[in-house]
C-alpha cells in the first residue's frame, strides 16, 4: 500500500471538503498539532453530510452491493419509482461502474465485503464518543431501541438473513422480534399495515445538520481555519509541498492535502493515481410533522425507507439514483418516497413536507471507501463510503490523520486508494 509507514514532518495540511470526513480529519490533525485549513465551495455540510438519515448503526452498515440487487435491480432499475434507479442513457463511465458493482454483488464477493465491514464497524462508534469528549456538543443519541418495520414476515426474513451473514463474518447483532402491535406501542404513528418488526439494540443516531455545525465549531475552536467559497480546481505538487488552486485564481500552499470531496473526489484524485470510479448514488429526503412525532429511528428495508426524528419533525429519506451529482433533483423521486411512506405511517400530511433535499453519496464499485495516500505521498484521499460516510466518518478522519503524520493503522490495507 502507498501510505507512509514512517514518521513524517507534515506541519500543515489543506483539507478540501467540509463534510463529515473532511472535518473529522481536520479535528484529528489539529489534535496532533498540525496546522489545518479546511476549504469548501459552499461551507460546512453543504453536500450529503446535511440531508442524510444520520444513522450510526453497525448492524445495518453493510455493503450496498448484495445478491438480492442482482435479482431485483435489472427488472426495476429503469423505473423512476424504484428505490434503485438508473436513468437510461449511454455513459461509458457508468457502465464500467455498474459492471464492477454487479461483480461485487455476487454472493462470494459480497461475503468477502461483509468480513471487512465486520472488522471495521465496531471501530466506528468509539470515535464519535471521542469527538464528544473533545468538544463536539451536538448529542449522539442511542436509539432505545432502533426499529425496523415490515409489511410481511417474508420481508423480515430478508433482513434476518443479512444478520446471519454478519454474525458468520465475526460480528454480532443484538435484536428482538416483535409484532406490529408491539411496534405501535412504541411508535403510534405506524400504520396497521405494519405487521411485524425488529428491535435493534446498541444503535445510535444524530441530527445531521446540528451535528455538522457543532463539529465545524469544534474544529474551529481547535485552531483550524475554515474557508468557504473556495472551489478547488487543481492541486500542484512542488518541491516543498502542494499548492491548491481555486477556480477564481486563489491559491493555498501546505505540506500535504486531503481530498474529501464526496462524489466529486475523482475529479481531483485521478491525477494522482486514484483510478477507482466514485459514482454519485443520489439520495433524497424531506421532513414532515406527523400528529405524533416519532422519537425512535425507523427503517423499512423492503421500501428502502429511512426515517429519523429531528426533534420537532421527522426526516424521511431513501433512494439510490445513479446519476450525475450535479443534475437537477428529479421531483418524481420525492413522490416515490411519499408513496413508500403512506402505507406505513398514519397521521402525516404528506403535502406539507419541507426541506426537500437531494445529495450525491460517493459510491465505489466494490463498496469500500478510499482512504490513505495516493501515488503522491503529499496527496491523501478520504471518501467513497456510499451510504456510510456519516457512520464511518470520524473513524476515517482518525485513520487519515494517522497516515498523514506517519502512524498508519493496519486496517487501511482494506481501503487502499490505488487498488
Amino acid at each position: 500500500m502507498s501510505s507512509s509507514s514512517t514518521k513524517t514532518d507534515v506541519k500543515s495540511v489543506i483539507v478540501i471538503g467540509a463534510g463529515m470526513i473532511g472535518l473529522a480529519t481536520a479535528w484529528h490533525l489539529r489534535k496532533s498539532g498540525v496546522e489545518v485549513t479546511v476549504v469548501d465551495k459552499k461551507g460546512v455540510a453543504a453536500g450529503s453530510s446535511w440531508g442524510n438519515a444520520g444513522w450510526l448503526t453497525p448492524a445495518l452498515t453493510l455493503p450496498l452491493g448484495e445478491p438480492s440487487v442482482l435479482l431485483s435491480a435489472p427488472k426495476t432499475m429503469l423505473s423512476s419509482k424504484s428505490p434503485l434507479y438508473i436513468p437510461l442513457r449511454f455513459d461509458l463511465k457508468l457502465i464500467r461502474f455498474l459492471t464492477g458493482f454487479a461483480w461485487h454483488s455476487l454472493p462470494r464477493q459480497w461475503r468477502k465485503s461483509m468480513e471487512i465491514f465486520a472488522k471495521v464497524n465496531p471501530l466506528g462508534m468509539p470515535e464519535f464518543h471521542e469527538l464528544t469528549d473533545g468538544g463536539v456538543k451536538a448529542p449522539v443519541k442511542e436509539a432505545k431501541p432502533f426499529l425496523a418495520g415490515f409489511l410481511s414476515e417474508k420481508d423480515r426474513k430478508v433482513l434476518l438473513h443479512e444478520f446471519e451473514v454478519v454474525e458468520a463474518s465475526g460480528d454480532k447483532v443484538s435484536f428482538d422480534l416483535v409484532t406490529g402491535d408491539e411496534l405501535r406501542q412504541i411508535e403510534p404513528t405506524l400504520s396497521d399495515a405494519v405487521s411485524c418488526g425488529v428491535l435493534l439494540h446498541g444503535q445510535y443516531f444524530i441530527n445531521p445538520p446540528k451535528y455538522m455545525e457543532s463539529l465545524g465549531d469544534a474544529v474551529a475552536k481547535l485552531g483550524a481555519t475554515l474557508k468557504s467559497g473556495f472551489d478547488a480546481a487543481a492541486i500542484d505538487d512542488t518541491a516543498k509541498g502542494v499548492i491548491v488552486k481555486a477556480t477564481n485564481g486563489d491559491a493555498l500552499e501546505a505540506d500535504a492535502v486531503v481530498i474529501a470531496t464526496g462524489a466529486w473526489l475523482g475529479e481531483l484524485a485521478r491525477k494522482f493515481g486514484v483510478k477507482a470510479i466514485v459514482q454519485a448514488g443520489r439520495g433524497y429526503s424531506f421532513s414532515v410533522v406527523p400528529e405524533v412525532v416519532p422519537s425512535h429511528p425507523i427503517y423499512f428495508p423492503a421500501q428502502r425507507l429511512a426515517c429519523t426524528p429531528l426533534g420537532d419533525r421527522l426526516r424521511i429519506g431513501g433512494m439510490m439514483e445513479f446519476r450525475s451529482v450535479d443534475a437537477a433533483p428529479d421531483k418524481r423521486r420525492f413522490r416515490t418516497l411519499v408513496e413508500a411512506g403512506k402505507p406505513v405511517f398514519k397521521g402525516v400530511d404528506w403535502d406539507a413536507r419541507k426541506e426537500e433535499w437531494v445529495g450525491g453519496r460517493p459510491v465505489t464499485a466494490d463498496g469500500h471507501a478510499l482512504i490513505g495516500a495516493t501515488k503522491n505521498p503529499r496527496v491523501f484521499v478520504g471518501g467513497g463510503h456510499g451510504m456510510w460516510g456519516i457512520a464511518l466518518g470520524p473513524l476515517t478522519g482518525k485513520l487519515l490523520a494517522g497516515a498523514i503524520v506517519g502512524e498508519p493503522d493496519p486496517v487501511l490495507k482494506h481501503f487502499d486508494p490505488l487498488r
